[in-house]
């Protein structure tokens, strides 16, 4: 599975899942885009890529914010594939929900990659080919009884802007698709779950947690040339947790 030629944009790239992500396309031959936050761990993320032999350039953006959204997409010019990794967390009941937290969420979540796609688009149309990956969750799929209500509603969200923007942009040679992971061991999850990561990942079929490079793995999948007659779809990658 060869990237070459294929320059790839993936959002909140600096740590875990994302990346993962960037590390493997670069591995595959791509040159990868990464943003996120903070410029310090985007120059170690950027330099390990490149000690593999890899290629990669870091723009510092804050997703939180629409104006620094709109500066990423005019910074980072035509990409052949977009990978709408970053997301916003804050785990509360909904009683215990403030705005701002809510606000944030849904800013980062889906605001972000809804604006951000569409000032990607045009090229990827004029090109007639393109590749958008979004990144939901198993509980986009499945009630949540604990603090992940919002962020799970979020996610959803981007499962829906997958199907409409399948259907809307597929005549123009663009695909998009949605990878759920499920828990995943990644720092920030364990951060905030603490052992009940582990609790969750024994009661999936597989009984375990996955490995960010786990999760990776599907989402360069869906990317790459070999998933070239899928598109719309929401793959889950959650140990068959949604299954039960």
């Amino acid at each position: 599975m060869q990237l070459q030629d294929q320059r790839v944009l993936v959002t909140g790239a600096t740590t875990g899942i994302g990346r993962e992500t960037a590390t493997l396309f670069a591995r595959r031959g791509a040159t990868v885009v990464i943003t996120g936050r903070d410029a310090a761990r985007g120059a170690q993320t950027v330099a390990a890529i490149e000690a593999e032999g890899g290629r990669a350039e870091f723009i510092a953006a804050d997703l939180n914010d629409i104006a620094s959204v709109r500066r990423l997409a005019e910074q980072v010019g035509e990409v052949d594939v977009l990978v709408n990794n970053a997301a916003a967390h804050h785990y509360a009941p909904t009683l215990e929900q403030d705005v701002d937290a809510f606000d944030m969420t849904f800013n980062v979540t889906v605001r972000a990659p809804f604006f951000l796609t569409a000032a990607l688009l045009p090229k990827m149309i004029a090109r007639g080919s393109g590749a958008i990956v979004n990144i939901s969750g198993a509980l986009a799929s499945s009630g949540d009884v604990g603090g992940a209500v919002v962020s799970s509603a979020a996610k959803a969200a981007l499962e829906s802007f997958t199907r409409s923007w399948a259907v809307a942009f597929g005549a123009h040679g663009i695909r998009v698709n949605t990878i759920a992971p499920g828990s995943t061991r990644t720092d920030s999850v364990i951060a905030t779950l603490g052992d009940r990561l582990e609790q969750l990942g024994s009661a999936t079929p597989l009984g375990r947690t996955a490995e960010p490079s786990e999760i990776a793995e599907a989402i360069v999948f869906l990317a790459s040339p070999q998933a070239s007659y899928i598109t719309g779809a929401t793959v889950m990658v959650d140990g068959g947790y949604t299954a039960l």
